[in-house]
């Protein structure tokens, strides 16, 4: 299964990926591959580089060496603003600290980045996303309103209301609750389903990476482990 042999159902496809900051080498040669519609999880303590291995799947950073291909496009030549473009409402992506705007309502903090990447009905579609979440009755209410648990739903509505093929979720329920935190993971899950997405998530808990398809474990900037639960 690992190394299928059709490469038109790889979603992110990464070969000798290595990152260095200044004399600090933080990834050291990652081969990953990932399918599509695949929940794979990246397991690691903290300082492992499993978040900078998101940042560069993701196109939020540059690799300094080696091939990232994601969704069919080679990242190799693309500058920030390529990058940026690459990631437009192809890929999601949902941190632990929400990131949610302060000045905007839940619905405009998932409606004006539709509206910027020029979607049709961009308040209807954030209104239905919202929804889905279960957050119909909050749609006008700012994030200082809202609870940590609300407040990653209004996160994760924002990520997947483009339709990404590519979800990745950074220790999505590290600033939640036990209970809040299942609801949120059974929520990612549910969406990820519903977009049949490939879904990402970087944790340090064994208990979420067992609920995915496949789960790699990093250690000192290298995968050294793979399995299936």
């Amino acid at each position: 299964m690992h190394g299928s042999s059709d490469p038109t159902d790889i979603a992110i496809a990464a070969r000798h990926v290595t990152l260095s900051l200044g004399q600090t080498e933080i990834l050291k040669g990652v081969d990953l591959s990932i399918r599509q519609g695949e929940s794979l999880a990246i397991l690691g303590p903290s300082g492992s580089g499993k978040s900078s291995l998101m940042a560069i799947l993701s196109g939020l950073e540059r690799a300094s060496g080696g091939d990232v291909r994601v969704a069919g496009i080679d990242y190799g030549p693309l500058d920030e603003d390529g990058l940026a473009r690459a990631r437009r409402g192809r890929i999601g992506i949902v941190l632990q600290s929400f990131h949610l705007l302060p000045t905007m309502t839940a619905i405009e903090n998932v409606a004006i980045p539709l509206e910027l990447a020029g979607r049709s009905d961009p308040f209807a579609r954030a209104a239905a996303e919202l929804e889905a979440v279960g957050l119909g009755h909050r749609l006008h209410h700012y994030p200082t309103q809202l609870s940590g648990g609300e407040q990653q739903r209004v996160a994760i509505a924002r990520a997947v209301a483009p339709g990404p093929d590519i979800l990745f979720a950074d220790e999505p329920t590290g600033n939640l609750d036990g209970g809040t935190s299942d609801a949120i993971i059974d929520l990612l899950f549910a969406r990820q389903a519903a977009n049949a997405a490939t879904l990402v998530i970087i944790t340090h808990d064994s208990a979420l990476a067992e609920r995915c398809d496949r789960i790699v474990e990093m250690r000192d900037g290298l995968i050294v482990a793979e399995r299936r639960p």
